[in-house]
């Protein structure tokens, strides 16, 4: 087994909502600050990827272009979304289904994939949206980690300037991140 504390990993993080205090946009940052040394996260905004027409598959706009080439050089996804209508958000599935496109350019292609998610009320309020991440990443030929599944709820309550401060849920967001760059590394293998 490889030594996760020596082997440098960079995971592509985004989350599944452009609004500015997006309770999913805090794991993201808490992610980031609380990842070990060999884990560099890079984030990738979703505001600025426009609507996606396979009549601009070849000629992708710039936006897209290096979103697809940041998740290609990643070795792993985190992928933080809020559940609407009991499904992702569709800014979400807009630049997963960018990044997959056209044909044989799927950024996603036999990637180590994690999914999270935060809401105000329930605890499993993203559940059905972490379970439509993990069929869509199944299809395109990304491996997404089965377990552990986080579900935070309450979210309101817990972020502060943008990060998670009560300690259970920095200790939940810590172990995914572990996990999902072990996952890589066994992937790697």
């Amino acid at each position: 087994m490889h030594d996760l504390k020596m082997e440098k990993i960079t995971i592509a993080a985004m989350a599944g909502s452009l609004r500015k205090d997006s309770f999913n946009r805090a794991i993201i940052n808490t992610a980031k600050k609380y990842a070990p040394e060999n884990i560099e996260i890079e984030i990738l905004d979703l505001n600025g990827i426009p609507l996606f027409n396979q009549d601009e598959e070849k000629e992708m706009p710039e936006s897209v272009k290096i979103f697809k080439e940041k998740i290609k050089k990643a070795d792993a996804v985190l992928i933080a979304t809020p559940e609407y209508n009991r499904s992702i958000p569709g800014v979400l599935k807009n630049a997963i289904d960018w990044a997959s496109r056209p044909y044989g350019d799927n950024s996603f292609d036999d990637k180590a994939v994690a999914t999270i998610g935060a809401s105000g009320g329930a605890i499993i309020g993203t559940a059905v949206a972490q379970y439509h991440l993990r069929q869509i990443f199944s299809f395109l030929n990304a491996h997404p980690l089965e377990r552990p599944q986080v579900f935070i709820g309450g979210a309101g309550d817990k972020i502060e300037n943008g990060l998670f401060v009560d300690d259970d849920t920095i200790t939940l967001i810590k172990n995914l991140v572990q996990k999902l760059a072990e996952w890589a590394i066994r992937l790697k293998k």
